[in-house]
């Protein structure tokens, strides 16, 4: 339903994207490789060679000459599927026992039998038995009966979150950030989002028996529409300890506070100030990268690689590490990781941060962390292709005169400049030590003649994760502790570019502190705005100390002002069309603005804008203080006082009388927004909290005493403090629920619950599984219903309830040793005749309902 509707309107993302050469247009796929008959000249096997690529990492030495073929081999077989089961779910117990005491076995008994299958089977180093991995074609999928129920069981639990699909590969950098739930985890480069899932689950898992976790996890992406995949990825986990934003990584904002209000003395914001800067315990940087990790799920890179991918995104690379290094606490571990197998984007990457970090950043040695994870030792020693040309160090690129090949690519990292020189500049404008500067030689020699470098830096603590050791896909990995203050990083000349004219000069030519002041200042395309930031900048600059900083951010936060200003009237003198907005991503509810349109002909009057934050289309994030409304919903619901209420709820929507969702955050989140605010609402957040509260629009619900309905992603979290509106039903009146969707007081099974059902008050209420323990708690197995004026109603999606029904059926299996008695559960059995005069009146009553059942539902 709504689930089902996002990930639909999700494809329009990826038309701009790598085309997927998996799938064939219609007019080929009729071809069949296999067939030897089949005489389409259109099909065309998929291309798994590239010289250049062959030639490149033969040089580089990343598998030993023993190992190439092997290695080219495994790299030409499709990748097997991986998937992880949501250690949060309330059933990840009884998921995992169905994959290893009934698909794995089955698996395994149809291969001995003599079948061509390859069992599913759990990847050894994945803690718990939490990650799977299988392997089969989509024609064994279309003949195999197992299978098929496997791949429909995949799907299921997928949509419902109780299953995440992901590489295995991919899976590994998180487990190495030793995550704890108090943590600050920022994944600066997030989307699609399997990795933030990973860690949301982590933070959650470990900390069983609290209300929430006091950690929480920041998720960045640099693309609007790639944040829209991330959104909806972590929606399944229903988390509260989550915000979505939308920067640049490198110049991810610092969020850094000056304000002193330990006096009392901000009249702006009564709110208690928590946290000065927005700093994180753990820093995951999965930056972007060349990709040729991925060559075995993605065949079409291999006509596209060339050597010289990497080299482009090497200092993009650096940047991004630097700024998480820079937000990352004293103490902390961050991990940088990419798919790719080039030295170029992996340990020359590492090296630079560590030269540039001095003695405060360390490698990590986490050799006896994953003991059965099969990785390799990182490199020492690379070289630089460029153009066709091998570059062992980068005196033979300057000989070349190679402009795009920078000192940090080579193992030494050293610039080799002209002694003559006075003023000891490398290229770039930064001043060089004596002894890095070499003096280039008259001639160059071949190939084989050039010495190599070998980086003295302990690289070799990184790891490389290569396809052939345990049918995966490549990765890198570099697990990075920061063990004191980063050091002053000199500034740049800005001479030889004439003058900044971008806001990335900008941040190149600041010191760290004066960066991160302006970091997380936004302004649009207005003449003179650049100017009057660069102005800002220039005198922040002359003067480092505290009261100059805090001049030139009150002085920019005017400027800015302005500018929104101008652009405000501009935008609503032009917005005089009476076309419909167009939509935004998911979580910008412009449904949720005051935009209802007056009727233009009569009135004359300009459309209302829909109410947007400081960042450009995107609603603002505010924390919800209508008393009325929240008195109303706490007395509905019998709201327990030691529910945290006061400053956890935030809505999308300035006008209390059109809110229709309320999103509940947790403590650390809440300290976040609290600190974003102060600081001139740096943060672009796209997403945040989880959603609480939604208001009932139909004519039923207006006439409830309270309009506003509790969401199933909140329920768990309110549910131990809910005293009214509330029942407990038994297993088989809770079952009926589910399957028929709606059922009228007196057909309960149950008489004395239907009474009780038919006392409630009109609106929304929680029914919950009565099992051995009666009271409520976030594990208990509960749904949300609407109790009308003659029956009660599920508001649950269909799948949620077609996958409760199966793991309700399958636990009561298993209780009752294999055996299950439909009439002692009082469900109805589909084998018997539904013509049959001894229906009860339930059965009279939702009959053709029953028929519309999915098989899988039944007992």
């Amino acid at each position: 339903m709504g689930g089902r509707r996002g990930s639909r309107t999700q494809r329009k993302h990826f038309k701009q994207s790598r085309e997927n050469v998996w799938k064939r247009p219609k007019t080929e796929s009729s071809s069949d490789p296999n067939n030897p008959n089949s005489n389409n000249p259109a099909w065309q096997p998929f291309a798994t060679q590239n010289p250049s690529f062959d030639e490149y990492y033969r040089e580089q030495g990343i598998v030993s000459p023993e190992e190439w073929d092997a290695f080219m081999e495994m790299l030409r077989k499709p990748l097997p599927a991986a998937f992880r089961i949501n250690a949060t779910s309330q059933f990840c117990e009884d998921i995992r026992s169905q994959l290893e005491n009934d698909f794995m076995k089955s698996l395994q008994a149809e291969a001995i039998e003599g079948g061509d299958l390859e069992p599913i089977k759990p990847l050894p180093w994945y803690p718990d038995n939490l990650a799977w991995q299988s392997n089969f074609s989509r024609m064994q999928l279309r003949k195999n009966q197992t299978l098929e129920r496997f791949h429909e069981f995949l799907k299921l639990e997928t949509e419902i979150g109780n299953i995440s699909r992901q590489e295995a590969v991919s899976m590994v950098p998180p487990l190495f950030l030793d995550v704890r739930p108090d943590h600050f985890v920022l994944d600066v480069c997030a989307a699609p989002g399997s990795k933030t899932f990973q860690l949301l689950e982590i933070i959650h898992h470990s900390a069983k028996g609290r209300f929430l976790p006091d950690g929480m996890v920041l998720a960045n992406d640099l693309d609007v529409q790639r944040c829209n995949l991330l959104i909806h990825q972590t929606k399944r986990m229903c988390t509260a300890n989550l915000i979505v934003t939308n920067h640049e990584g490198q110049h991810f904002p610092g969020c850094r506070s000056h304000k002193n209000i330990s006096n009392g003395s901000d009249t702006t914001n009564n709110l208690e100030q928590s946290i000065p800067q927005l700093l994180f315990d753990r820093v995951l940087c999965d930056v972007p990268c060349s990709g040729d990790g991925t060559l075995r799920k993605a065949p079409d890179i291999w006509r596209k690689w060339n050597g010289g991918m990497g080299n482009g995104l090497h200092c993009l690379q650096i940047h991004i590490a630097m700024r998480g290094l820079s937000l990352l606490k004293v103490g902390g571990r961050m991990v940088y990781s990419t798919c790719s197998m080039n030295p170029v984007e992996n340990e020359a990457v590492v090296a630079e941060i560590l030269r540039r970090c001095g003695g405060s950043v360390e490698l990590v040695d986490v050799s006896n962390e994953l003991p059965q994870l099969i990785r390799r030792p990182g490199l020492t020693k690379w070289k630089v292709r460029d153009k066709g040309v091998w570059l062992p160090s980068y005196k033979d690129a300057r000989k070349l005169q190679r402009n795009g090949i920078v000192p940090s690519m080579f193992p030494s990292g050293k610039n080799y400049a002209d002694l003559t020189n006075n003023n000891q500049k490398s290229e770039n404008g930064e001043s060089v030590n004596a002894e890095d500067v070499v003096q280039p030689d008259d001639t160059i020699s071949s190939i084989d003649d050039l010495e190599e470098e070998v980086s003295d830096l302990s690289l070799q603590l990184c790891m490389r994760i290569v396809p052939h050791d345990q049918n995966t896909g490549a990765f890198f990995i570099a697990v990075l502790q920061k063990v004191s203050h980063l050091p002053a990083i000199p500034d740049k000349s800005a001479t030889s570019q004439g003058k900044l004219s971008t806001r990335s000069e900008l941040h190149e030519n600041l010191s760290d502190q004066a960066a991160e002041e302006i970091n997380g200042l936004e302004v649009s395309s207005v003449d003179g705005a650049d100017e009057k930031i660069l102005e800002v900048a220039s005198k922040a600059e002359e003067n480092i100390s505290e009261m100059a900083l805090e001049a030139a951010d009150e002085k920019i936060s005017e400027e800015t002002s302005e500018v929104d200003e101008k652009i405000s009237e501009v935008a609503l003198e032009a917005d005089l069309v009476d076309d419909e907005p167009a939509g935004g991503a998911p979580e910008s509810n412009s449904s949720e603005a005051a935009d209802k349109k007056t009727d233009s002909a009569k009135t004359g009057e300009k459309r209302k804008l829909q109410i947007q934050g400081k960042w450009k289309g995107v609603d603002p994030v505010l924390f919800f203080q209508d008393e009325t409304i929240i008195n109303s919903i706490k007395a509905f619901y019998g709201i327990d006082e030691s529910f945290p209420f006061t400053g956890h709820l935030v809505t999308r929507n300035k006008d209390a009388n059109h809110v229709k969702r309320i999103y509940y955050v947790s403590k650390s989140v809440k300290d976040v927004l609290d600190l974003n605010f102060r600081v001139g609402q740096q943060l672009k957040i796209t997403s945040v909290g989880l959603k609480m509260f939604e208001r009932q629009s139909s004519r039923e619900g207006s006439l409830a005493p309270c309009s506003f309905r509790i969401s199933s992603e909140g329920l768990p979290v309110i549910l131990p403090y809910i005293t009214k509106q509330i029942l407990y039903a038994s297993p088989a009146d809770f079952k009926h629920l589910l399957q028929y969707k709606s059922i009228k007081f007196a057909d309960f099974v149950d008489a004395d619950f239907g009474q009780k059902a038919a006392d409630l008050i009109l609106g929304c209420c929680v029914i919950v599984l009565r099992e051995d323990h009666i009271q409520a708690d976030a594990s208990a197995i509960a749904i949300g219903c609407w109790k009308g004026r003659s029956s009660l109603s599920v508001m649950v999606t269909a799948m949620d309830c077609q996958e409760l029904l199966e793991r309700l059926s399958a636990r009561m299996e298993t209780e009752k040793n294999g055996t299950l008695e439909p009439e002692s559960l009082g469900v109805l059995d589909k084998k018997q005749d539904l013509s049959g005069e001894n229906r009860t009146p339930l059965e009279d009553h939702n009959v053709e309902a029953m028929k519309i059942q999915d098989t899988n539902a039944s007992e």
